[in-house]
């Protein structure tokens, strides 16, 4: 299992989708699956109209070792990178950048398994921080992974230095599919005194989406 996660949103400028995703397949992940601590990766694309200041498009990074963000060879590309991914990544609207460490995982899935991920980020206090862990890992995540088609739930603390609003935490949530969402066992987990409790907070107003993946991409450092 990965124990952190590199993840950005972006939106290309109207007309360039198709180079937008060519270069992101060909180019931009590639270069960071030859690096030794990546895994893998998997793009998405948002499930429905975006909102206001809002990116269509996600990428997940999936690390085993946190410190390869830290490598010469990351660094190369954040600091020099193509004239293409210069080009890009200045063009694009909507970007964010958030580099965070797995709090908990409820275990692997097949590749293939997931049609669909709710991904859902929070600004957690630092003072309410425990009751809300204690809340999403006690209770929370044990009653989602009982609705049938929930099947994971990745957890994760954010790093300072994020790029994008200040999320603290972000959960991804990989499901069969949309319909799940609307599952009776779903509302019975978020219809809990505890949740109730939290809700009224106003930082539990939290950060939602939908996404449906769209490619799959695997480490290649150890095949050479």
């Amino acid at each position: 299992m990965s124990v952190g996660l590199l993840f950005s949103q972006m939106e290309p400028p109207e007309g360039w989708e198709a180079d937008f995703h060519d270069w992101y397949e060909s180019e931009h992940i590639p270069a960071r699956m030859a690096i030794p601590g990546f895994t893998g990766a998997v793009r998405y694309e948002l499930v429905g109209d975006p909102g206001p200041a809002e990116a269509r498009f996600l990428a997940c990074y999936f690390l085993n070792d946190m410190a390869a963000l830290d490598t010469l060879g990351y660094g190369v590309l954040k600091q020099k990178p193509t004239e293409r991914t210069a080009r890009m990544l200045g063009s694009v609207s909507g970007f964010t950048r958030y580099t965070a460490d797995r709090i908990s995982d409820t275990g692997e899935i097949a590749a293939d398994a997931a049609g669909a991920l709710f991904v859902v980020a929070f600004a957690v206090p630092e003072a309410e921080e425990p009751e809300f862990e204690g809340w999403y890992a006690e209770e929370h995540v044990p009653l989602l992974m009982k609705v049938p088609g929930w099947l994971r739930v990745r957890r994760y603390r954010v790093r300072p230095g994020s790029e994008g609003p200040s999320w603290t935490h972000l959960a991804l949530h990989e499901i069969a599919d949309t319909t799940v969402l609307d599952a009776p066992e779903r509302a019975a987990a978020r219809d809990t005194p505890r949740r109730a409790a939290l809700a009224q907070r106003p930082w539990f107003t939290s950060g939602r989406w939908i996404y449906r993946p769209i490619h799959h991409a695997s480490a290649t450092h150890d095949k050479d």
